[in-house]
Formats: structure tokens, C-alpha cells, sequence
């Protein structure tokens, strides 16, 4: 967390884009725009850089592009991610990549105290090796959950079983899970209270989610 006058640096992964693309995408988007005028918060966002609802930046007016990777929008550092055609595997790859540059930049300019703001459940089997390397860098692992997604239809059972395990892992491997609506809260502490993963879990309204 913020430490007097130092910047808190966020690091936000999951979203595909800033953009109206879905829920996650449209909380990165008001969330970097609601705080775009403060100094002591600094936004790095993952975006895709090709498939399914990858970023654009060239259709977005207020974009300084940096290279072909970054740009700088609401004052977040934006950072695309390229992710290889491997069918439903590339949401799971697209999570891992972007925490690895996450690690690798907190690493390089030598971050202080990062939060790493993980949106979905997507990565449960790698939950713990990140886990452990924000914690070994300083910083902490904040975890919005989706709740349900393991239970939609359209996955077949298979998935849907990897869905719940990774859920569970994610949640035990987080330092808080921030709930947007109080049906995931319930669910969350009735999935998981009492079962050996002791977490603090909170219902922010979505653009207080990050407190400093």
C-alpha cells in the first residue's frame, strides 16, 4: 500500500482492452479515467495485442504511443501483450504472459510495494508461483472473482471442472478478493469460509476498489 508521498504503482490484468469490450474491460476504462489526474497513482494495464477483443489504440482519441506495445492513456501505462492462436488456451495464456511482464517490470524499475490486481479466475494452477514472486518483489495480490463462471453453460464439463479448481486456487492465493456484487461476496465466503483459506474478502463500489 501508498507509503506517504511515493507513488502506489497498480497493476491491473485480465481486461482485453480499455473499451466497452465487457464488465472488466469497462472498470479498467473508468476506473485509469477516474483517477487519471492524481500523482500519487500510477496505472500499468495488460491489453491484448491481436484476437478477440484486443486493444486498438489507434481508434481511441487521447492515446501518446510510446512503441508498438505501449501506450500511455488516462495516464496508465498500457502494455500489449501478443497471444498465439491456441484456441480456448489463449485466455489462460494471455493471464500468465501478462503477469510475467508485470514481474519482470516491477523488477526492473524496481517498484516498491505493487499491488497486482487480478480480474477472473483464469490461472489457478500458476496462482501460487505469482503469488509468491509479487510477495518476494514487495507487492501484494488483490483478486477480483467472477463467481460463477465455472457453472455457464457453454463450457463443456471438463472446463467447467478446470474453471472451479482454478477458482478455488486463485482465491487461496490472493492477499484480498474484492467482490463486485453481494451475490459473488455470499458465494465466496460460502464456497470457501472454513476450508482452510482464511481470506479477507470486500464489496467496494468498483471505483474505490483501490484505496490510497
Amino acid at each position: 500500500m501508498q507509503r506517504g508521498n511515493e507513488v502506489q504503482h497498480v497493476f491491473l490484468v485480465g481486461a482485453k482492452s480499455l473499451g466497452a469490450y465487457g464488465g472488466y474491460e469497462t472498470f479498467v476504462y473508468k476506473l485509469t479515467e477516474y483517477h487519471q489526474n492524481k500523482k500519487n497513482i500510477k496505472y500499468h494495464v495488460a491489453c491484448k495485442a491481436n484476437g478477440d477483443g484486443c486493444m486498438d489504440e489507434t481508434k481511441v482519441d487521447g492515446v501518446t504511443r510510446i512503441n508498438d506495445h505501449e501506450f500511455e492513456f488516462h495516464n496508465a501505462h498500457c502494455f500489449k501483450i501478443d497471444i498465439p492462436q491456441i484456441g480456448p488456451a489463449q485466455a489462460i495464456y494471455y493471464d500468465v504472459a501478462a503477469l510475467k511482464a508485470c514481474c519482470k517490470y516491477i523488477k526492473e524499475h524496481r517498484i516498491k510495494h505493487p499491488i497486482v490486481y487480478i480480474m477472473a479466475c483464469r490461472i489457478g494452477p500458476f496462482a501460487g508461483h505469482f503469488y509468491k514472486e509479487i510477495h518476494k518483489l514487495g507487492g501484494i495480490v488483490y483478486l477480483n472473482p467472477d463467481g460463477h463462471e465455472w457453472m455457464r453453460a457453454k463450457w463443456s464439463v471438463p472446463i467447467r471442472k478446470y474453471w472451479k479448481v482454478s477458482e478455488q486456487m486463485m482465491v487461496k492465493y490472493c492477499d484480498l478478493a474484492i467482490c463486485d456484487s453481494v451475490n459473488i461476496e455470499k458465494y465466496i465466503h460460502e464456497c470457501y469460509d472454513g476450508k482452510g483459506i482464511k481470506k479477507k474478502i470486500r464489496r467496494q463500489h468498483l471505483l474505490r476498489m483501490v484505496q490510497i
